[in-house]
């Protein structure tokens, strides 16, 4: 086994001096790198890294690594580092879409199944104000669990889907209807441990290391692995009360939503919303709002526009307060314009509710749904313009079926800050508009088909670019480092000299090919 073990190896390295055009000199970090009792070379592994949740691309690493600490994953860096331009890729709960945790012939590191058994999160208290921190592999939920089991506490900013890693979502700026009031998640981040391209592990904040700390939040994993982040809480309210409903008006639905997150003092905790265009769609999606035996009607309430929108929010609050809520609810709505009787509502829990779609899952898992691929397409659009979008889009491209919710909500742009590397529109006001769509392949429909749905996000850009509307891709995918410095505009220079600084052999986050496009997977693999 030894000697199968050693020709393996040889091999294994011989195949990455071939593929990346090293010199043998660089053969010993490699070695030492292979040798770890942290790093998995059997086919199963490398396989099970090989893709991502879009399901779009592949690409298969040289070799998996589950780190079990901070000081792991740098002596993996610093091996990779030491070989030459040797690419590395944290991967964490592998939800990307496009292939962006992906490392071509070089390292994957599985942060969400790494770490030693017994190690848990830590309460911190600085500064009047309640902490966790947690492993950068950790998921959202896990941290959940803990922080109220540890004092009934919950950090304040979420996504709305919680089995995804804390260094994957403060890599990109991790949003939800939250975000309106609390920022993204990178906004509620008080200090990192960062392993950067040299295998340097870097504590950073604000006060400290500030320039790595602001790259790496939104810095789609350039700068440097996040082991070590320290989240802000808050007390967790009990119970949540959800409202949904519908709009056939587009500026009556966008005044509203845009009216809700610029309220003061009584306020919703939570604002989203969703574009409707086929029934399927109303009755299924999130379907503890609608009753079977009396299913909602687009055309009842839409008219001849076949387009409805629905506005989502709840209320928090806690058992003790249940008396007060009611009335806080009514106040609120009486401010709205929806079409009166489309009101939904539903009593729940938090938990419950920061669970909601991880219900949709299960149900989707158990039809065969979920493990197919997902041509995500999720935009920044200026509030300014989004009647146009509005127009082009939801109105037009998309026709009578999108395969998949369509969420739209917005955000003020003061709760973002503007020295992190996160990219959005230079307006007060932007909003997120998300294509969460799922191919369907043995569906005899053509407009479920992987083709439609790509070609559908295409034209969606292409109108975009037309009609001068001035987008930013969220969980950005390019192909052209041209369309990359585009997408950063003013933030590039700056981007490029991060880069330098923190990584300068340029290994970490080849996935998304932002500074060797011809070698990031979306480039080369096509599923």
């Amino acid at each position: 086994m030894a000697i199968e073990r050693h020709a393996l190896l040889l091999l294994l390295i011989c195949r990455l001096l071939a593929t990346v055009g090293l010199t043998v000199a660089p053969a010993e970090p490699l070695l030492q790198l292979f040798d770890s009792d942290v790093v998995r070379l059997d086919p199963p592994a490398l396989a099970a890294s090989s893709s991502d949740f879009g399901a779009l691309f592949t690409a298969a690493p040289t070799a998996v690594a589950r780190p079990r600490s901070a000081e792991d994953v740098a002596g993996l860096i610093r091996s990779a580092h030491a070989a030459g331009s040797f690419p590395v890729s944290a991967r964490g709960c592998g939800h990307s879409t496009h292939g962006q945790a992906l490392a071509p012939a070089g390292l994957v590191v599985e942060m969400a199944r790494g770490r030693l058994p017994g190690h848990r999160p830590t309460p911190v208290y600085a500064g009047g104000q309640h902490y966790v921190d947690v492993w950068g592999g950790d998921s959202w939920t896990d941290v959940l669990s803990w922080t109220l089991s540890h004092g009934g506490l919950a950090p304040k900013s979420w996504t709305d889907y919680l089995h995804l890693s804390v260094g994957g979502t403060l890599s990109n700026a991790g949003v939800s209807g939250q975000a309106f009031h609390h920022g993204p998640q990178i906004s509620n981040v008080l200090q990192l441990d960062v392993v950067t391209g040299e295998g340097e592990v870097v504590t950073c904040s604000n006060e400290e290391n500030s320039e790595l700390f602001n790259a790496v939040l939104g810095g789609l994993g350039q700068f440097g692995i996040i082991t070590r982040a320290r989240i802000a809480l808050e007390r967790a309210p009990q119970r949540a009360r959800w409202i949904r409903v519908l709009y056939s008006d587009f500026a009556a639905f966008t005044r509203d939503q845009e009216r809700l997150i610029a309220l003061d003092g009584e306020r919703f905790d939570y604002v989203e919303g969703l574009v409707i265009v086929d029934e399927g769609l109303i009755n299924n999606w999130r379907s503890s709002f609608f009753s079977p035996k009396n299913p909602v009607k687009i055309g009842s309430v839409a008219g001849e526009q076949r387009v409805l929108y629905c506005l989502e929010m709840a209320k928090y609050y806690h058992e003790e307060d249940g008396g007060e809520v009611d009335g806080a609810v009514e106040r609120l709505l009486r401010r709205l314009r929806y079409i009166p009787s489309t009101e939904f509502t539903t009593d729940l829990t938090y938990v419950e509710f920061l669970g909601r779609v991880h219900r949709a899952e299960e149900r989707l898992r158990s039809k065969g749904l979920w493990d197919v691929p997902h041509p995500w397409l999720n935009l920044f659009v200026p509030a300014s313009q989004i009647a146009d979008f509005d127009s082009g889009v939801f109105r037009g491209i998309l026709g009578n079926n999108t395969g998949g919710p369509v969420l739209i909500y917005p955000m003020n742009k003061n709760k973002w800050d503007e020295r992190s590397s996160a990219v959005m529109p230079e307006e007060d006001v932007f909003y997120l508009v998300a294509f969460l769509r799922s191919a369907l392949p043995n569906s005899d429909d053509p407009t479920q088909s992987l083709e439609h749905l790509k070609q559908q996000n295409r034209e969606i850009l292409e109108f975009c670019h037309r009609a001068h509307i001035k987008i930013k891709q969220y969980l950005p995918h390019y192909k052209t480092q041209g369309e990359w410095v585009d997408h950063f505009g003013p933030k590039w220079n700056r981007f490029v000299a991060r880069k330098v600084e923190f990584d300068p052999k340029h290994i970490l986050g080849s996935g998304h090919g932002i500074f060797h496009p011809s070698s990031s997977p979306s480039s080369l693999f096509h599923t």
